[in-house]
């Protein structure tokens, strides 16, 4: 027996994710990925099996094999990025807020930390349709997301050139970072596989006076600047004037 409305009331959270996860299909820039949070491992099998079967355009769905960070499962929808995507996101959302009881969904557009009503207007205007589209919208949301994380820190100027993120301040040398990662904590976190460096005490007192009120973490090579539930993940790459 099929899912009926409201079965999976109070199980699926009303902001679902689009492009921020990696296909498992295909290149990233040929399919576009929806992704739920889902509370509890059965509903999230209903969840797949629903989207499965009821929706012939869908190329794969499935979930995590465990609870994340966060407590939930996750599970993935994969489309073909095409002009046709925006109306089966909403077909899909359609049938999901029967389900789930949830007629106010809400969407975060690949790893940008502020969500948008999914409407149609919204969708069509956030969701690229193509891979040179895809390209570009991903570089702008980056960039965005680097510009309002460090907004409040003691840097005059943030900017980013190919994968590197510089930070420049008055009275004292540029840093520059490699690229690693960004989103909320308790995901990105979960994903790394290093130890936290103890020893790297002196180097955190630094960047924290030269950032200002960031929590640093040090894993490896890589540090994690968090602030307010959302974390950059960098690699210092080296000092210059």
């Amino acid at each position: 027996m099929g899912l009926r409305q409201n079965d999976l009331e109070f199980t699926i959270d009303n902001v679902f994710e689009i492009d921020s996860y990696k296909s498992k299909m295909g290149e990233d820039k040929d399919i576009v990925t929806l992704s739920f949070a889902v509370k509890g491992e059965q509903p999230a099998m209903d969840l797949v099996k629903f989207v499965e079967t009821g929706y012939d355009f869908v190329l794969d769905a499935d979930k995590t094999s465990g609870e994340q960070a966060d407590g939930k499962y996750r599970v993935f929808v994969e489309l073909e990025r095409s002009k046709k995507s925006p109306n089966q996101i909403l077909e899909i959302l359609d049938g999901v807020k029967k389900i789930s009881n949830q007629p106010d969904m809400r969407f975060r557009y690949y790893k940008n930390f502020r969500s948008q009503t999914a409407d149609e207007s919204s969708i069509n205007e956030q969701l690229p349709l193509d891979p040179s589209a895809y390209d570009i919208k991903t570089n702008e949301t980056q960039m965005e997301n680097y510009k309002n994380f460090f907004a409040d820190s003691y840097v005059d100027e943030v900017y980013m050139e190919g994968n590197d993120i510089h930070l420049k301040k008055k009275y004292a040398d540029k840093l520059i970072f490699e690229f690693v990662d960004m989103g909320f904590t308790t995901e990105v976190v979960n994903n790394i596989k290093e130890s936290i460096q103890i020893e790297a005490f002196p180097e955190i007192i630094f960047l924290s006076k030269y950032v200002g009120d960031y929590n640093i973490t040090k894993f490896g090579n890589k540090l994690v600047f968090e602030n307010k539930g959302h974390c950059v993940v960098l690699r210092k790459k080296y000092e210059t004037i």
